[in-house]
């Protein structure tokens, strides 16, 4: 099963973004805490780290939060060597696509290997613009 991050305008989809498995977007809230939060888990980025993947939505107050969050983890992401593919779907999305994982930040995309946190902001920008929640899926 897949986390599925979107935006609506009353019934019509606006954006989303396909995280992949679960336990992907999970890798990936602990590969923060691991690497920015010292292992103190939402010591830093709490609106991401913290919020449960299940628990519906970031309210537009929430995503600019997580839009400066995702920022500063970018930045930092950028600047550290990549860690090893994890799942079989991103090994093999890398071998397709022809990316090229060349620090923490690239080693994390979406089902269409677009850059994770990338994705990620843009989301949270446009739930701001739109004042619309960011749906989990």
């Amino acid at each position: 099963m897949g986390l599925y991050l979107s935006l609506f305008d009353e019934d019509e989809e606006i954006d989303g973004v396909e995280v992949g498995p679960y336990s992907d977007f999970n890798a990936f809230r602990d590969c923060v805490t691991r690497e920015l939060e010292d292992g103190h888990a939402g010591s830093k980025f709490p609106t991401l780290i913290l919020h449960s993947d299940n628990e519906g939505e970031w309210s537009p107050g929430e995503a600019a939060e997580l839009e400066k969050e995702l920022g500063s983890i970018s930045e930092e992401f950028r600047r550290r060597q990549p860690i090893p593919l994890s799942s079989e779907w991103q090994k093999q999305a890398v071998k397709r696509r022809g990316l090229r994982i060349n620090s923490l930040y690239d080693r994390f995309f979406d089902v269409d290997g677009n850059p994770l946190l990338e994705r990620l902001i843009s989301l949270a920008r446009l739930s701001q613009q739109r004042n619309q929640p960011i749906l989990f899926q």
